[in-house]
């Protein structure tokens, strides 16, 4: 073909990429990449010439009257170049032509693939095909050369800035772990030292209240041996309001009485959530647990909220119980959050007092059982732990949040109380978190806990 129409051939050009550090959400269109496309009329000598001018142009994307149709890499043009008779053969057939004998599988990638899946695409390939250059679809509908040594090299600095994240993750929650334990351990110490003058007040009200009963009775009986007491006897009688205390003294005794035993109760579920596990899970009563978080939920309300339990028969599951507690009481924090934040906006709004509903949430357990997944499998069977609330429910945008919390892929973001409980259920204990949302009906947690 003539230096005329030679011309017509676009120079290589190279894309500098992105001027951003790199990150876990970065896409293979912040790489540099070369954009040389060729119609495929022109010979396998004119492209030639651009390769000997950059020894690092990866390829050549082939046109047909405007329209992809493939890529020839450097190295298979120069596969052909090299065989015997291959310049005779090749230097000056149409690209067409040598496309037809090179043509190889091509990966192409739209421009927002992330660099971290474009890499992991490209290791599935054969090991013939590793070294070939991937095409990349820009938004404009246009094609370019991305060199697979830059992905690679990207790839791994993506892949160094993860490892530092998550090993700088490891060293907080290893000091948070430390905290929280040394936590437990004093809330634990100041619990036991409130429960035991709580204990002797409790305990001794009970003789109190049979104490004072006795003595009204005494003085009862000297009233029917004495009716005419004397004056200074009357007198003492006026003075602290005899008949008022007869009949306040029980129900004073009575209201500390429940008092102290509300006070041991929230104590006692205090000591419980700050339990320190141990190394292997053990057996526990599941119900006196959520209990216990029950009772120190309660104390942030003021009735706003009904709290519901439905307890079905289950035995005791084996588990670690501080951690179990720890994303009950992360779930059971999430409802109140979202309940309260709709009893103060019917507050503001007199229109949705109309439609005011009772705040609830409902905790059900249960045994259920699940179809199993192969053959020959008996079904599984777990114990189902489902929070539910009748809130406004969230809406699409936050629900695919807190699913990309779940999701392995975004482990090394800010971690949520929800992405925590996720990771201590299925990766802790083997077990599963499911969760649902409805605009207008509520949002439902379920601990599915295997039974064993």
């Amino acid at each position: 073909m003539s230096q005329e129409f030679c011309s017509l051939i676009s120079p290589p050009v190279l894309s500098v990429g992105s001027d951003r550090d790199l990150g876990l959400d970065s896409t293979v269109l912040e790489l540099p990449m070369y954009t040389f496309q060729v119609e495929v009329s022109f010979t396998g000598a004119e492209v030639a010439k651009y390769f000997d001018k950059d020894p690092l142009l990866p390829g050549v994307i082939l046109l047909d009257q405007g329209k992809f149709i493939g890529m020839i890499s450097r190295r298979r043009l120069v596969e052909f170049l090299i065989r015997p008779y291959g310049q005779e053969l090749f230097n000056k057939q149409p690209l067409d032509v040598l496309y037809s004998y090179a043509r190889t599988a091509i990966m192409v990638l739209v421009d927002t693939t992330p660099i971290l899946t474009a890499m992991q695409n490209t290791l599935r390939r054969s090991p013939e095909f590793l070294a070939e250059p991937l095409v990349v679809q820009t938004a404009e509908n246009d094609y370019r050369l991305l060199d697979p040594h830059e992905l690679n090299i990207a790839a791994w600095q993506i892949r160094g800035i993860e490892t530092q994240v998550r090993y700088e993750r490891s060293q907080a929650q290893m000091i948070q772990n430390d905290k929280m334990a040394r936590l437990g351990r004093l809330v634990d110490g100041v619990a036991h030292e409130i429960l035991d003058p709580v204990g002797f007040i409790w305990g001794n009200l009970t003789y109190i209240s049979n104490y004072s009963q006795d003595l009204l009775k005494l003085i009862a009986a000297y009233d029917n041996c004495l009716p005419q007491a004397c004056k200074q006897i009357n007198d003492v009688k006026e003075e602290i309001e005899f008949d008022y205390l007869e009949q306040d003294l029980s129900k004073a005794l009575t209201s500390a009485i429940s008092g102290a035993e509300r006070l041991k109760k929230l104590v006692t579920s205090l000591q419980n959530f700050c339990h320190i596990d141990a190394v292997y899970p053990k057996p526990v009563d599941l119900h006196a647990c959520i209990d216990s978080i029950v009772i120190l939920i309660k104390s942030r309300l003021k009735g706003e909220i009904s709290i519901i339990n439905n307890y079905g028969k289950i035995p005791p599951v084996s588990c670690f119980i501080g951690q179990l507690n720890q994303v009950l009481m992360n779930i059971l924090s999430q409802a109140v959050d979202s309940l309260l934040d709709e009893a103060v906006r019917q507050q503001l709004q007199p229109d949705c007092s109309k439609n005011f509903k009772q705040a609830t949430i409902e905790i059900t357990t249960e045994i259920i059982s699940q179809a199993a997944t192969k053959a020959n499998e008996p079904d599984s069977r777990w114990i189902s732990i489902c929070i539910a609330d009748n809130s406004l429910g969230m809406s699409d945008e936050l629900q695919q949040q807190i699913l990309e919390n779940f999701s392995i892929e975004k482990r090394t973001d800010k971690e949520t109380s929800l992405a925590v409980s996720y990771r201590i259920i299925t990766a802790r204990h083997g077990s599963k978190l499911n969760f649902s949302s409805t605009l207008g009906i509520g949002t439902k947690f379920e601990i599915l806990l295997p039974l064993l």
